[in-house]
């Protein structure tokens, strides 16, 4: 995430995640899955602003950016009251474990769609979780704040980190991974997927696929070695939720990417281009099919 201090607030940017590989390994007593996944971070961002107050409130203002609504608004979504928004239950355990007695006036600019398997949610409370810690001045390390990200949901320890990550555990165990360069086109159809739902349907591999082949792929820059090492287990259910997968499928093949699939436990679905040029050329193909909110954009360190 980019981090701005202004002088009377916190700006942070909160970026998207694609999952280049997500294994289902076991079911965990907990009701969660064990996993492993392949996340990097892309260049599709929500805005945020922190301002602390001397008061103990906290208040949330969210809304969809400007010009995000119109044509593309059953493709972004729905965004949940202030006080069942992730951002505020966020603020709201670090103030109360932080014994800080301030509050917050927060205001979020969404621009990742909602239920699209592209950590939106998670990204925007990680970014509470660094915006408050500066703000209200707590000094919490990194590892104190992962603690607390834990707790609130399984993608949220990565966004507290840089660049990409292999997750394992719920997803909370975080793996450093080395820099991955990649031009991507995603579409958020206009139905989202509801993770639970994803997850119930889902099946634990009975033979697991190792994340090890994509990264050498990645490492090497071999498109036929990426194409090939691509694993999402949660396409299947989501397939079955939904026509909508199985068209962008089908639409990426046609569109001439390198590689497709979809991300998280979807609606999303992203296509791997060679180039900005391709990405761009895709990327207007598929928005002349109307299938959604359409973006091309990069990974990003």
């Amino acid at each position: 995430m980019l981090v701005r201090i202004a002088a009377d607030r916190v700006e942070v940017q909160a970026p998207a995640k694609l999952n280049l590989f997500l294994e289902i390994l076991a079911k965990r007593p907990d009701g969660y899955h064990e996993i492993e996944t392949l996340m990097t971070r892309i260049g599709l961002y929500d805005s945020l602003a922190f301002r602390a107050t001397q008061s103990p409130e906290i208040q949330l203002d969210c809304r969809w950016a400007a010009g995000q609504r119109g044509h593309q608004q059953d493709s972004l979504g729905d965004l949940p009251p202030s006080e069942q928004n992730i951002v505020f239950k966020a603020a709201n355990l670090l103030q109360q474990r932080s014994g800080c007695g301030r509050g917050a006036e927060i205001c979020l600019v969404k621009r990742i769609p909602s239920a699209a398997g592209l950590g939106g949610a998670s990204s925007d409370a990680a970014a509470v979780l660094v915006a408050a810690n500066i703000a209200w001045e707590l000094n919490w390390s990194r590892e104190r704040l992962m603690r607390l990200a834990a707790e609130l949901g399984s993608d949220i320890p990565f966004f507290l980190g840089s660049g990409s990550a292999v997750c394992r555990g719920r997803g909370e165990q975080i793996e450093k991974n080395g820099p991955i360069h990649l031009h991507v086109v995603v579409v958020r159809p206009p139905v989202g997927l509801s993770t639970p739902e994803v997850y119930q349907r889902c099946r634990p591999a009975s033979t697991p696929i190792g994340v090890q082949k994509l990264q050498s792929g990645l490492r090497s820059g071999s498109w036929k070695d990426i194409k090939s090492a691509l694993v999402n287990r949660l396409e299947e259910p989501a397939s079955q939720l939904t026509p909508w997968i199985g068209r962008l499928r089908q639409e990426f093949e046609n569109a001439g990417c390198i590689a497709q699939q979809l991300s998280g436990s979807g609606s999303s679905y992203f296509g791997i281009c060679e180039n900005a040029r391709h990405a761009r050329r895709v990327a207007g193909r598929l928005r002349s099919k109307r299938i959604g909110m359409v973006t091309a954009t990069t990974t990003i360190g």
